[in-house]
């Protein structure tokens, strides 16, 4: 065991769950109407606590246990069998490696989230997320993390797929389930209310960006400069995608609005994070100043082009940036396009299926969306019997 890597991702799974629990849960909760606010927070925090239990009892060994096959890691290490405080994973305790992974197996199905704020069951979220995280996330982390068929020495040859921090394990899978899901739920009934509190949005954009110090740089399971260029850059890239989605809505619309602002963020954090242990500080300009243009155009695809109500852009800001992350990393010579590209096609088409699958399977035993006297009313009243705003009393 090294003590300075240990103590190093020690602070960064704290930083990632903090991206969850609060950023994540502001970033979203400011962006819907007022009487649906508390149902994000719910969601957000509930997903949590449910994914921490399964992360336990089976998604670890999934991800991260010895199966031989190269799809799965099998069941040895259900609940932790076998690991105790002496165990190690590399230069780190193995129970704080699973502790790192469980907040990336939290925040990963929380990000679906966005897709289906203010018209979704409460009991659909649960049961989808908990079964997604296992049946679809779990396998494609073994995949390309634990050593599976898309790693070196796999199917893609000597040199594998890279993915530093999670543009095809984390962004790209919750990025095209939260379309599906959106596709399946069809638009709310209205579309066109403004973010309620915009002020949630940027303190939870500011605590994901501090946050994703932990997610990127904690990916380099070291206390080194690898960990020190994976911050760098990541901070770089948010920087540069802010600014360009800013100056890009001021070129189309004549004004730059603060949540475009920090969407840009958003979108410069998601796009470096595959990239995040390959490229320095001038790449993640290039990689965040195009995304902040190229997620901003996606948005516009997907909501006013294609009508598809993805509530909060989680497919056009993660799912886009998360794939265009990756591919940079070819483009810049630091992986192969053969390995980039297929690990890219043969994730999304899996995903794609366990997505609609599930969603199939979990709507025939509960409803997928609310009626439409609860929606008009907002889940916080209706469905969890409270509200964020009470002006009476």
């Amino acid at each position: 065991m090294n003590g300075a890597d240990t103590a190093w991702i020690i602070v960064a799974t704290a930083l990632v769950l903090f991206m969850t629990l609060p950023g994540l849960a502001l970033f979203y909760g400011g962006l819907v109407r007022a009487r649906n606010v508390l149902s994000v927070f719910m969601q957000c925090y509930a997903i949590a606590c449910l994914m921490s239990i399964l992360w336990l009892a089976f998604g670890y060994t999934i991800a991260f246990g010895p199966g031989e096959s190269g799809y799965w890691g099998g069941l040895d290490k259900m609940f932790l069998n076998g690991v105790t405080a002496d165990s190690l994973s590399g230069t780190l305790p193995e129970v704080l490696f699973f502790a790192f992974q469980m907040t990336f197996a939290i925040i990963t199905p929380a990000l679906i989230v966005g897709a289906y704020v203010e018209r979704v069951g409460f009991a659909f979220v649960l049961t989808f997320s908990g079964l997604w995280m296992l049946l679809c996330y779990a396998p494609v982390v073994h995949w390309i993390w634990g050593g599976g068929i898309m790693a070196d020495g796999g199917i893609f040859g000597e040199i594998g797929v890279k993915d530093f921090a999670g543009g095809i394990v984390v962004h790209e899978t919750a990025g095209l389930a939260a379309l599906i899901i959106a596709i399946f739920l069809g638009p709310r009934k209205n579309r066109t209310t403004p973010p309620h509190n915009p002020g949630y949005v940027v303190i939870g954009a500011a605590m994901l960006w501090v946050g994703w110090f932990g997610f990127n740089g904690g990916s380099q399971l070291a206390a080194d400069g690898g960990a020190a260029m994976a911050i760098t850059v990541t901070h770089l890239s948010a920087a540069a995608a802010s600014l360009t989605w800013a100056l890009w809505e001021k070129i189309k619309y004549g004004k730059a609005s603060v949540v475009g602002l920090v969407t840009g963020t958003i979108a410069g954090l998601a796009s470096i994070t595959p990239a995040s242990g390959f490229v320095g500080p001038v790449e993640a300009l290039i990689i965040g100043g195009i995304a902040g243009i190229l997620c901003q155009e996606l948005v516009n695809l997907v909501r006013n082009k294609l009508k598809i109500d993805d509530t909060l852009d989680v497919f056009a800001v993660h799912g886009v940036g998360g794939i265009f992350g990756t591919v940079m990393i070819a483009v810049f010579g630091e992986g192969s396009w053969l390995a980039q590209l297929g690990a890219l096609a043969l994730v999304g088409i899996f995903t794609t299926v366990v997505t609609i699958a599930l969603i199939k399977l979990v709507g025939a035993f509960t409803s997928l969306r609310v009626d439409a006297e609860t929606e008009t009313n907002g889940l916080d009243i209706s469905v969890h019997g409270e509200r964020a705003y009470d002006m009476t009393s």
